[in-house]
């Protein structure tokens, strides 16, 4: 499941359900059933850079994270997420 428009979607048989954020949900898939509980971040706790611009606004400050998206032996990824206007991008 993955968040769109409000809504959590099955990547596979595009199921939707509502997003609420104030509880666990339970969702079924077509091998399974699921339980899903959303945990919001607040922003202001993650770091911030001024070495970077936003692709979308042309802001100079971004909300950083690194995630290791592929092999372990390879680096990982730097997501940014713009101050201003919440693009979000990937750097590798």
């Amino acid at each position: 499941m993955t968040p769109a428009s409000g809504k959590w979607v099955c990547r596979r048989c595009k199921n939707e359900i509502p997003v609420d954020s104030s509880k666990s949900q339970t969702f079924e898939t077509k091998s399974k059933t699921k339980e899903l509980t959303i945990i919001e971040q607040p922003l202001d706790t993650l770091p911030k850079t001024t070495d970077t611009e936003c692709p979308k606004c042309g802001h100079k400050e971004a909300y950083w994270v690194l995630r290791q998206t592929r092999a372990a032996d390879e680096p990982e990824t730097k997501i940014y997420q713009c101050t201003k206007c919440g693009h979000k991008w990937r750097e590798y």
